[in-house]
């Protein structure tokens, strides 16, 4: 069979209910078990069939319980016994139900192929697993001594061994931890040993402190030259 895609459409959801084939509106028309099946029979819903005592548990007739006495695949409903409505001209008829809104109470076992189905749908019972308990050791066995020829051979002794008693576990105390004084800031030095600190300064020599200058170089002067005599020069002159 063909996995089929859920469809969202409304108009095509209504089409494949209308043309469904007979195994799949068997199968819609299915409804849950009550606590005590489901723990008896294993199953958590099964289809409604004729002779199911079931219990309405929505709608206008909720509580009413009573046997099937039809069941309409065509319309996917069902019809219960005592449950009838009266029509206006004063005859009584069946009132539908659909399947989803009812409780399967108890189940009819009648067809040998209902049977096969609640069966196959109980859980499988696993065998269970053998635990193995393991002993812890209490007797201790002393090595037996070396048998003489001809001698039967002796049993080893067994010596019980005394386990050791359990000491109560004490919690060690919780060390009480001393206040650690705290260091004093160092003073500030006193009006006494200022000056001293001033006069090993001044016994430094004072080439220590500045760096000789450097001798500075007379800057060289410029000379003119002499200006030459013209002849006119000459005789304004008188030489």
């Amino acid at each position: 069979m063909q996995a089929t895609k859920p469809i969202r459409n409304p108009g095509k959801q209504r089409k494949l209910l209308y043309n469904a084939p007979a195994h799949l509106r068997h199968k819609l028309m299915a409804a849950p078990l009550s606590k005590e099946l489901v723990a008896s029979k294993g199953a958590k819903t099964l289809p409604v069939r004729k002779g199911d005592t079931v219990r309405i548990q929505r709608g206008d007739h909720k509580g009413f319980e009573g046997k099937v006495s039809r069941v309409d695949l065509k319309r996917y409903r069902i019809f219960i016994e005592g449950l009838t409505r009266e029509k206006v001209d004063g005859t009584n008829i069946f009132v539908s139900v659909h399947p989803s809104k009812v409780m399967i109470r108890n189940l009819s076992l009648d067809d040998k192929w209902r049977k096969q189905v609640v069966e196959r749908k109980k859980p499988l019972e696993l065998p269970k697993k053998e635990e193995k308990v393991v002993e812890k050791p209490t007797k201790k066995a002393v090595e037996v001594k070396e048998e003489k020829p001809g001698e039967e051979p002796k049993v080893a002794a067994v010596v019980k061994e005394k386990l050791p008693e359990k000491k109560p576990i004490t919690k060690p105390k919780a060390v009480q931890k001393k206040p650690v004084a705290k260091k004093k800031k160092e003073e500030a030095p006193t009006a006494e040993e200022k000056p001293a600190a001033k006069k090993k300064k001044k016994e430094t020599p004072a080439a220590e402190e500045k760096p000789v200058e450097k001798e500075k170089k007379p800057k060289a002067v410029k000379k003119t030259p002499a200006k030459r005599r013209t002849a006119a020069s000459k005789k304004e002159g008188g030489t």
